[in-house]
């Protein structure tokens, strides 16, 4: 696989309307900063499901995106995700897939109809999950389109799999930090600069005693995060401006 963007879909109305607090885009971004991986975008929407196609559609016109997609894969009529991924990423229609079957079945017995069982009608050409919790499974597609429940106790130990078995580890980024008491201007020029594969973050923050910055520099290569690094460093001292290593001064 190609160097991957990362993309998150937190589908659910009571996230928006603060019924719930979302405990997926915490997890899912330091599950990927472990494996030298960062998020290109995350998308909280509520269960519309002409917004969940055209955001699938979207990611997916991306380069190389890699989806984690949390709700609404259940059996009520507010789980629409199983279908718009369909719409969004194969011909449209739900196909019944023997394994999830077989699954639903083996849990629930006779409970498992009428209704659980619409779980195992999937797009076309889905790869199954495992639910630690209650074996209910989740799925994927062309193994780049995760699609998991909205519990972050069944869907993050998928992720963590994810992440272990199926996409491939990342390159460590190297980052340094330090807080200045300056204004960001002072950077600008040196940031201008920048060779294009160092990331350059500033975050200026107002304090009673006046303007401080966070100064955030990265790359995966880390000799050339350290040299652009100490040309912060020595602009500072040069400008007698007090400083000190991390996020607070």
């Amino acid at each position: 696989m190609k160097t991957p963007n990362f993309f998150a879909i937190i589908i659910g109305t009571e996230i928006l309307n603060q019924r719930r607090k979302d405990a997926h885009f915490d997890f899912l971004a330091d599950a990927l900063a472990k494996r030298g991986h960062k998020l290109s975008g995350s998308f909280v929407i509520e269960d519309d499901p002409a917004l969940i196609v055209q955001t699938l559609k979207f990611i997916a016109s991306q380069p190389n995106p890699v989806l984690f997609s949390f709700g609404g894969i259940g059996s009520t009529p507010d789980d629409h995700t199983r279908k718009c991924a369909a719409i969004a990423l194969r011909d449209g229609n739900l196909y019944e897939q023997p394994e999830a079957k077989k699954i639903i079945e083996e849990r629930l017995g006779k409970d498992a109809y009428p209704h659980p069982i619409k779980m195992a009608q999937l797009p076309k050409g889905a790869k199954l999950l495992h639910n630690p919790v209650n074996q209910m499974p989740a799925f994927y597609l062309d193994e780049r389109y995760f699609f998991m429940p909205g519990f972050p106790q069944m869907s993050h130990p998928m992720v963590e799999y994810i992440l272990e078995y199926i996409i491939p580890e990342g390159t460590p980024t190297y980052r340094f930090t330090l807080t200045a008491a300056c204004k960001e201007n002072l950077f600008i020029e040196l940031m201008e600069k920048a060779p294009h594969d160092v990331e350059i973050s500033s975050l200026p923050k107002l304090y009673d005693n006046g303007w401080h910055v966070t100064l955030s520099v990265a790359s995966h290569n880390k000799a050339l995060a350290e040299e652009t690094f100490e040309q912060f460093i020595t602009l500072l001292k040069t400008q007698q401006i007090g400083y000190s290593l991390g996020d607070d001064i």
